[in-house]
């Protein structure tokens, strides 16, 4: 698949294995700014403002009328409305119902599509790639040659493909999955490789679960992931606003069915998961490759043989402040985190929904949509309601604490129950303690007030 699609894009051919890659769709956000700013300054246009979609996502708060942070966002965040008027873009900002984190609105709009190549200039771009397309983040001065040319220059990356087989267990999901992955393969496992996720258990996903697994391909080391479109894709993307219709919408039918991965087909690596083994599975450490099941313990570095993975390893305990030997079930939290490109979308807040319901939060727990459609969608559903009455925090919708960049942060020494995807040290703010997990084990951490395993709360 993934050579199918690389194929079809080649525009030129240069020096080192690189080529030139024609760009189908390009998402942008307020941190292309500065992009835009240098595209003003030299006189030159957008070559395709038509392929290109921009949001106000990373630094807009989502605390209902909150205030700007300051008025360097302020002024990031009006520039990327002036320059998408001026250049012609489609712009969902604030204030825009369909506004939302830009790899939640662009699958919701319809824009991405099968069989297609999609850049933008965030790291989670791989999201995308759920929809059997070939996307990944590129850096600012990648975003303004795209602006110019709809071009990118890449180097092709070698193939991985990663089988998950069998069913899943009750109370493990998507999160589970990747996480488990992540742990297996390590965060570098996945370095130089597009990933194709397999197997019957990637094949009984939803697109919001696909797009779960293919968004974290990037702490695998990956520059990209990507799932085989097949029914469940073209039943999500027919009828969205900009996706195809009538004979367009026949004629990408037949084409995108061609897309899947020949029987036979060689790849680079083999990676293989059985999913009736993977558990509901939380990080210990700084990095999403510091996984275990929820039944473990926090693991001992004495056990490592390797010194830099146990140095690694004694950094990570110490900024987590854990101890060797501790339960992960014992373990406490300040915080609840529930959002992000990752875990934002409507099947991630009925999952939550599920384990609040007729129970009450024992500590502060934000639940942020992934865009002001699923925040409606949510709301219509009672979804809304069921959090509100179990104590938790209803937001607007944005990348809010993921990022730790718009003020949306955690206090220094909090730990944080989170359903985002980095738990770097100060990802959510200095000092902030990050547990990656699902939206249902978030949520069963904030009404339990520590990591808990979602199985033993009857949901």
């Amino acid at each position: 698949m993934f050579e199918k699609i690389w194929t079809r894009h080649v525009v030129a051919e240069g020096p080192g294995g690189h080529v030139l890659l024609y760009v189908d769709r390009h998402l942008l956000h307020e941190g292309a700014t500065a992009a835009f700013t240098r595209l003003a300054r030299s006189g030159r246009r957008v070559r395709r403002p038509d392929l290109s979609f921009a949001t106000a996502d990373h630094y807009v708060r989502t605390a209902p009328g909150s205030p700007v942070p300051d008025d360097e966002i302020r002024i990031m965040v009006e520039g990327l409305g002036r320059h998408t008027v001026l250049q012609g873009i489609t712009y969902f900002g604030v204030g825009d119902p369909r506004r939302g984190i830009v790899h939640v609105i662009g699958p919701e709009q319809g824009l991405t599509v099968p069989g297609i190549t999609l850049v933008c200039g965030d790291s989670h771009t791989a999201t995308h790639g759920a929809f059997g397309a070939l996307a990944f983040g590129i850096g600012s001065s990648e975003v303004e040659h795209v602006m110019v040319t709809q071009t990118l220059w890449q180097k092709r990356p070698r193939t991985m493909r990663i089988t998950v087989d069998g069913r899943l267990a009750p109370g493990v999901d998507a999160k589970d999955v990747i996480l488990a992955i992540i742990a297996k393969i390590g965060a570098g496992g996945g370095v130089g490789h597009a990933i194709e996720y397999a197997g019957s258990g990637i094949r009984a996903m939803s697109m919001d679960e696909r797009m779960t697994v293919c968004n974290m391909s990037i702490e695998g080391g990956a520059r990209a992931g990507m799932i085989a479109p097949d029914d469940t894709t073209f039943a999500y993307v027919e009828g969205r606003p900009l996706a195809p219709r009538g004979a367009a919408w026949r004629q990408a039918l037949a084409f995108w069915k061609t897309l899947p991965s020949d029987p036979g087909a060689v790849f680079d690596r083999e990676v293989a998961l059985a999913a009736g083994e993977i558990a509901p599975t939380v990080t210990w450490g700084t990095s999403p490759q510091d996984a275990l099941p929820i039944t473990a313990r926090v693991p001992d570095p004495a056990d490592v043989g390797e010194t830099g993975r146990r140095e690694s390893m004694v950094r990570a305990l110490a900024y987590m402040g854990l101890r060797p030997g501790t339960p992960l079930a014992e373990i406490a939290v300040n915080r609840v985190f529930i959002g992000s490109c990752t875990n934002s979308r409507l099947d991630d807040l009925r999952a939550a929904a599920r384990v609040a319901k007729g129970r009450r939060a024992v500590v502060p727990a934000w639940v942020v949509p992934g865009s002001g459609l699923i925040k409606r969608a949510a709301e219509q559903e009672g979804l809304d309601q069921i959090f509100l009455e179990a104590g938790f925090e209803w937001r607007e919708s944005g990348c809010s604490m993921c990022v730790g960049m718009n003020g949306e942060t955690a206090r220094e020494g909090e730990r944080v129950a989170s359903t985002s995807n980095r738990n770097f040290e100060g990802r959510q703010g200095k000092g902030a303690r990050t547990h990656l997990m699902s939206p249902a084990m978030a949520a069963a951490a904030a009404v339990t007030g520590r990591l808990t395993d979602v199985r033993t709360l009857r949901t």
